[in-house]
């Protein structure tokens, strides 16, 4: 499983989700800032935080709780 979480510089939302992928004991993963990249802004821009398995396509839109991370971490198993 490789989880990618999109984010802002400065969102507080994202600070939130940070502390519920600490909650979640999510093991490891990539925080990409989509800040700047037009693309990504496109894509992610009203919708950040999203936690993304990148194996699987899957994304987790905000909001979710630590018990929706575990949830997507057990279904890739």
């Amino acid at each position: 499983m490789e989880l990618t979480l999109y984010q802002r510089d400065t969102c507080h939302l994202c600070d939130l989700a940070l502390e519920i992928l600490a909650d979640a004991r999510v093991p490891d993963f990539e925080s990409v800032f989509i800040d700047g990249d037009d693309a990504l802004e496109a894509r992610y821009g009203l919708r950040v935080p999203v936690l993304r398995d990148e194996v699987r396509g899957i994304e987790l839109d905000w909001p979710f709780d630590a018990e929706a991370v575990r949830g997507m971490m057990q279904d890739s198993r």
